[in-house]
């Protein structure tokens, strides 16, 4: 018996405004929305046609964005990473920071091949190699 990854949640100041950006830099859409509560994630069938798909194998969870009065206070002990599929990974870092995103320290020696990144709220995660045709090839 197995579960799978469903959904991911971060807390925030502002979902709308994390929303927009984890929208832009996934090809996310906002599935369900309040105020204090977004939902994002890929587009979407029927309910009973998702979770035939669960339950066959894993999909790209959907992430909650949860409204909290308090700030982000250290380090996050756990973050996403993202590969690039169409691009380079300097274009697709330069495209996060046009979104919003920012370089981040976490305490990277600079030999490392990924690029530490934090979302407009501050939430690190990282650019990994890019995985496009002749940037990445079996």
């Amino acid at each position: 018996m197995t579960s799978r990854l469903t959904e991911i949640n971060i807390d925030c100041a502002d979902p709308g405004r994390l929303a927009q950006f984890w929208c832009a830099a996934l090809g996310y859409i906002v599935l369900d929305a309040t105020d204090d509560l977004v939902e994002i994630g890929p587009a979407r069938g029927a309910d009973a046609e998702l979770l035939a798909a669960v339950r066959r194998g894993p999909l790209a969870p959907s992430i909650f964005l949860a409204r909290v009065p308090e700030g982000k206070a250290a380090k996050n002990r756990l973050h996403l990473d993202l590969s690039p599929i169409d691009t380079t990974q300097a274009a697709e870092v330069a495209r996060l920071e046009r979104l919003g995103a920012r370089s981040a320290d976490v305490g990277q020696t600079g030999a490392e091949s990924w690029i530490v990144m934090a979302d407009p709220e501050g939430n690190e995660f990282c650019v990994l190699r890019s995985l496009a045709p002749g940037e990445f090839d079996l």
